[in-house]
């Protein structure tokens, strides 16, 4: 299951195209018995998706869960400590259900202060080493300075690189993945 923000959600994008959709399409060629389910949110935040992960948990019952959220809270400048609590209060809740989690870190633009982006960004790897859970330190790796690469709101990412956030994301992804039934 991804639980995600408008980027996972595949924002802006034409159906069958964003990141989410590639991974299906890769888990089946490359014979993983997986169905993804994507419970992304365009404009989630991580006290959002708290409360909506344990219906999500209990309707999916997923092996895995990517959790990809966080932008749309660091974009409004909240409390990083509520972000991180948040993003923990969901990993727990997954683990509780038997769920391995995969957190997906984001990154602000500079324009936010040095000490936030730090602190923001710090926040994803600090948790996943505290908690345990594998980490894709960020989303938009090789591309998020390059404005050809997201939509007209330079927010998005546009078609052209979700191939690319796949490829970041199965870096991560791939182990914790069996080929048996499920």
């Amino acid at each position: 299951m991804v639980f995600g923000d408008s980027i996972s959600a595949g924002y802006g994008l034409r159906q069958g195209t964003g990141w989410v959709d590639l991974l299906q399409r890769r888990l089946t060629s490359e014979k993983y018995d997986y169905k993804v389910i994507n419970a992304s949110l365009t404009g989630d935040t991580t006290v959002g998706g708290k409360n909506r992960i344990g219906r999500a948990l209990a309707q999916s019952k997923p092996d895995i869960v990517i959790l990809e959220l966080g932008a749309n809270d660091g974009l409004r400048g909240a409390n990083v400590e509520t972000i991180r609590a948040n993003l923990a209060a969901m990993i727990t809740e997954c683990r509780k259900r038997g769920a391995k989690v995969l957190l997906v870190g984001m990154q602000l633009p500079p324009n936010y202060g040095s000490a936030y982006t730090e602190k923001f960004r710090s926040a994803y790897s600090s948790l996943a080493e505290s908690l345990r859970v594998s980490l894709v330190p960020f989303l938009l790796e090789g591309f998020a300075a390059d404005s050809g690469a997201f939509q007209s709101d330079g927010i998005h990412p546009n078609a052209s690189v979700q191939s690319r956030m796949l490829d970041t994301i199965w870096i991560q992804l791939r182990p914790m993945l069996s080929r048996a039934q499920h």
